[in-house]
């Protein structure tokens, strides 16, 4: 194997793997709701989203996010415009699991 570089964190930034089972027929509007609404409040607020997959066989809808702390996940979680949206993106959402992971990949 080959060597790479990894940036050094000095800080633990809090970072959540977020898997949601869709209902059935509802995975696509889940994608378009989640892509216009979801992500720009969650930049707006300091929270990314890193990253999202689909796994369409299972109606799974896989995402990364971080933020900089619980008290600012708090103050979007609070937001009047996640409000705005959130009884909408909740008729989509059959399961939801959540993992708080920390970085494993460190330098070599």
């Amino acid at each position: 194997m080959g060597t790479y570089d990894i940036p050094e964190r000095t800080t633990l930034i809090p970072t959540q793997v977020r898997v949601y089972t869709i209902n059935r027929g509802m995975l696509d509007s889940w994608i378009k709701v989640f892509n216009e609404k979801i992500v720009p409040t969650s930049a707006k607020y300091g929270v990314t989203v890193i990253g999202a997959w689909v796994n369409r066989p299972q109606n799974e809808f896989i995402w990364v996010r971080s933020f900089e702390s619980d008290e600012k996940l708090k103050i979007y979680e609070d937001s009047p415009e996640r409000a705005t949206y959130t009884p909408e993106t909740g008729r989509h959402l059959a399961k939801i699991e959540v993992r708080t992971v920390e970085e494993g990949l460190t330098s070599t």
